[in-house]
């Protein structure tokens, strides 16, 4: 194998490489540079800037294409191995032969860019060294105004609900994994009821996220079966079943709410009736009936009424509301 730097005399070889990058890799929808205005900024890192090539046995196998940012940063713009190459070293070689000539050019810090859905090229570059510095953010424009016009200004809380009688138990767990991601406010603890046990947190009612984090970890803790149920924005009525600490089933009554998905993506987030009842005791019909998806939600019932829907299907009580605000039950005075 041989990296080499390309030139205007490789722009045929080069704009082959970078044709086939485009249809494997295309952008994303927030950021829909054609291939043309792609091949011509191509034509620049082959004029003045950093263009490399690798070939494998007389033929191209691989693209990368580096510059200086500012005085110091070296900036990786795109890196790209045919498939027939891969895992064997092209991608590397090439790395290393951009690294070598941005540090001749005085860059003492190399950055770059990957998509954050694909987690076999992060494990690599953080394998590497490299380390996340910030995160991308991305909103279609009429959802960000409806929002802040207080379209999806509503509401958002949320519970976990432990499928044990264990209170006790619960508690514990919670007590020692809350600590971990800085709670000081206040958690409440139900009695079982009809063989769960609910869980409010002051600090997780208000963050979806941390609100999976904690039934996650309460799953994995305990074995058990845990639901995490709430309402995000007033509009989007979520929950995810894990079984001993790993996502069973999610559904969310608007998969979209935040941006388009893939098509898989969008089928996962619907309810699986069958492991619904399975780790619930509940009846499939029902889950379904109960558990519908839509692209508005102008299509759906009301969010409140879908989320007392939901979570009685399911054989929870008290999901249809968050922490008791107004009241402080923190776990050091139980």
């Amino acid at each position: 194998m041989n990296v080499r730097r390309a030139g205007p005399g490789d722009r045929a070889m080069a704009h082959e490489l970078y044709t086939d990058f485009f249809a494997e890799n295309p952008p994303p929808p927030h950021d829909p540079e054609t291939l043309e205005e792609e091949l011509a900024e191509l034509d620049e890192y082959l004029a003045s800037r950093i263009a490399l090539i690798a070939e494998a046995d007389g033929q191209p196998a691989g693209l990368a294409l580096a510059r200086v940012k500012g005085s110091s940063v070296g900036y990786i713009s795109d890196l790209y191995v045919r498939p027939a190459a891969r895992r064997k070293g092209v991608a590397k070689a090439l790395l290393a032969e951009a690294v070598r000539l941005l540090q001749a050019q005085e860059a003492r810090q190399v950055t770059l860019n990957v998509d954050v859905k694909n987690t076999l090229a992060r494990t690599v570059f953080e394998r590497l060294g490299f380390r996340e510095q910030s995160v991308h953010l991305v909103v279609e424009a009429a959802a960000l105004e409806a929002r802040l016009a207080g379209g999806g200004a509503g509401e958002t809380f949320g519970s976990v609900h432990v499928q044990t009688d264990d209170a006790a138990a619960v508690e514990r767990a919670v007590r020692q994994f809350l600590p971990r991601i800085g709670t000081s406010a206040g958690t409440v603890f139900s009695e079982p009821r009809n063989g769960w046990v609910a869980v409010y947190d002051e600090l997780c009612d208000r963050e979806p996220s941390l609100l999976r984090r904690l039934a996650r970890e309460l799953s994995d803790r305990l074995g058990a079966v845990v639901l995490s149920i709430g309402l995000e924005d007033g509009a989007v009525v979520r929950y995810v079943l894990f079984d001993q600490g790993r996502v069973a089933d999610e559904y969310a009554s608007l998969p979209e709410y935040k941006g388009p998905l893939p098509p898989g993506d969008v089928v996962a987030m619907r309810a699986n009736p069958t492991v619904a009842a399975r780790l619930t005791g509940a009846d499939p019909a029902r889950v379904r009936e109960a558990a519908p998806s839509g692209v508005s939600a102008s299509e759906l019932p009301a969010p409140a009424e879908l989320l007392a829907r939901v979570a009685a299907v399911l054989g929870v009580q008290g999901a249809e509301h968050g922490y008791p605000r107004g009241t402080t039950h923190p776990l050091t005075d139980r």
